[in-house]
């Protein structure tokens, strides 16, 4: 019994091997393995890379999606040593420049949610496989459902990944159903979640369009695991994810579907990383060009040991963090407007070196086990689920607190706002604000916003007067700030952070008109009001 099966006869879809161009991607690796090592040839690549990002003399399309290297031009940068410091200190000086240009020092958090660990596919590296027979198999009743989400929420959390397996056992019409319940919890004294994405079993265009009729999903995310075919059937031994054609034009169902946004993603360690990375450039301009929208997300995970995997234990094309942090730098370059997501799968140490060079999202506090945000908080629920384990090893276990004073004591925002998708600041009307340079007079106030409302409504008395006192320190930088989760969920140490931050960012970069607007916003907050965004 499939998940999803087809009920639209007809679609027509680009010849696989065409949108995925192995001879292209081996031809241009091959051919600029002297001009990687050429300074001159670097230069100019990466400048023309950053002139488009900044779209100069670029007329913006309806789309966010921008190109900014060719594949030649990303094979070349791929081909660079990574242990070439003068090269590589240029690809992440300019990695560094058009995250600072689009995204400014925000960074959006998250938490994924798994909802069932059932799953009829043999992904050799996957905990989740079928032939794990030493894994306990479970799914998330409404109850119980209902205490994850309100765990995230009590957590601080707005936006979450939904995730499952592929097994008749829970069924795509189960998970449908759960998503309405993950939408309908709220927590006090304002907890609620503004943005479900999913990374789910590949669907049919005729379930594409019942997901899409939910009204509840953002993203829909899947990744192709890896593009090298040969390598993807000696992976995906059996079950409907062995099919390599039918998972790669998953995002074209997506779209025919009516799902306006869709992630991609590959597994690093599977095989080359150069060749993935091209593959999902190729990946990405076929979407760009056949559905006039590129891919809203790239996730860079890399191999990690998962229950009773060998091969995850030793993977066999291991990415050392040198050539990691290369290829995140380059992807950034590659595609600019396009958010690049970092997940528990890498240590806090190297995560604050991705932020550096191009990672927007990350996720926080985060579990792979299915039940665990609440378990153990509910005796009765820690028995039923029993010792489960999670589908990958974690290297940042880190609450999602600790996430948060991390990032704000380095100088980061975080971020949960959702403000352009409900506002309709997306495609040619973003990119028109792109390109007028007023990105960060509506994402920044924005971020700002989100991060006050963690002090207003958890934050204790003594937290509360460090709040206030600086406040009135500094009341006349003060003039753009506000800061929701702070307000919701900060302890004393966050919200001394968050405050001296926010009175920092509040007073820098934003135009006059921005400022006022903010200003009037944040009173709203600080009056009590939630879910305040420009």
């Amino acid at each position: 019994m499939l998940w999803s099966v087809e009920k639209e006869q007809g679609h027509k879809y680009k010849d696989v091997d065409s949108i995925i161009n192995h001879k292209e991607i081996n031809a241009a690796l091959e051919s600029t393995k002297k001009a990687s090592q050429d300074p001159v040839a670097i230069k100019a690549i990466l400048e023309a890379a950053k002139e488009r990002s900044f779209l100069t003399n670029y007329t913006p399309g309806k789309s966010e999606y921008v190109q900014g290297l060719t594949v030649e031009e990303c094979a070349t940068l791929l081909n660079i040593d990574a242990n070439n410091a003068d090269l590589m200190d240029m690809v992440y000086d300019t990695a560094f420049a058009i995250k600072n240009r689009i995204y400014g020092n925000r960074i959006v958090l998250f938490a994924p949610l798994y909802i069932a660990n059932y799953c009829v596919n043999s992904c050799t590296y996957c905990a989740f496989r079928a032939g794990n027979k030493g894994l306990q198999r479970t799914a998330l009743s409404d109850d119980d459902i209902r205490e994850e989400v309100g765990a995230l929420e009590r957590q601080g959390h707005r936006r979450l990944l939904v995730l499952t397996g592929e097994h008749p056992k829970y069924t795509f019409d189960q998970f449908l159903h759960a998503l309405h319940v993950i939408n309908s919890v709220k927590t006090d004294p304002c907890g609620n979640i503004r943005r479900v994405n999913v990374e789910i079993p590949t669907l049919s265009v005729s379930d594409m369009r019942r997901l899409k009729a939910t009204d509840c999903v953002g993203t829909f995310t899947l990744f192709q695991e890896t593009y090298h075919r040969p390598t993807f059937a000696k992976m995906h031994v059996s079950g409907p994810k062995s099919d390599f054609n039918h998972r790669l034009l998953t995002q074209d169902r997506a779209f025919r579907g009516g799902i306006d946004d869709v992630g991609i993603g590959t597994l690093f360690g599977l095989y080359d990383y150069k060749y993935e990375v091209l593959a999902m450039l190729q990946h990405s301009n076929h979407l760009e060009a056949e559905y006039g929208a590129g891919p809203h997300t790239i996730s860079v995970p890399r191999l990690r040991p998962a229950d009773g995997s060998d091969l995850s234990i030793r993977p066999p094309y291991e990415v050392d963090d040198a050539n990691f942090k290369k290829l995140v730098a380059i992807i950034r370059i590659a595609v600019p407007y396009t958010g690049m997501i970092l997940s528990t799968r890498e240590s806090p140490q190297m995560r604050d070196e991705l932020l550096q060079v191009g990672m927007s999202q990350m996720s926080a506090g985060s579990r792979t086990d299915v039940g665990a945000y609440h378990r153990d908080d509910n005796e009765a629920t820690e028995k039923h689920l029993g010792d489960l384990s999670g589908q990958f090893s974690l290297m940042d276990h880190r609450t999602a607190s600790e996430v948060v004073k991390d990032l704000m004591a380095k100088g980061y925002v975080p971020s949960w706002c959702t403000a352009c998708y409900r506002k309709g600041r997306t495609g040619e009307h973003f990119m028109k604000i792109a390109k007028a340079g007023n990105i960060h007079n509506f994402c920044h106030p924005n971020s700002l916003l989100t991060l006050q409302e963690y002090l207003n409504d958890y934050g204790d008395e003594e937290a509360k007067k460090i709040d206030e006192q600086l406040i009135a320190k500094e009341a006349a930088q003060l003039t753009g700030c506000s800061y929701e989760y702070l307000n919701d969920y900060g302890d004393e140490e966050a919200k001394k952070i968050g405050e001296q931050l926010i009175a920092k960012e509040a007073a820098e970069g934003l135009s006059d008109s921005a400022k006022r607007m903010l200003s009037r916003k944040m009173a709203k907050v600080n009056a009590g009001e939630h879910d305040v965004y420009i």
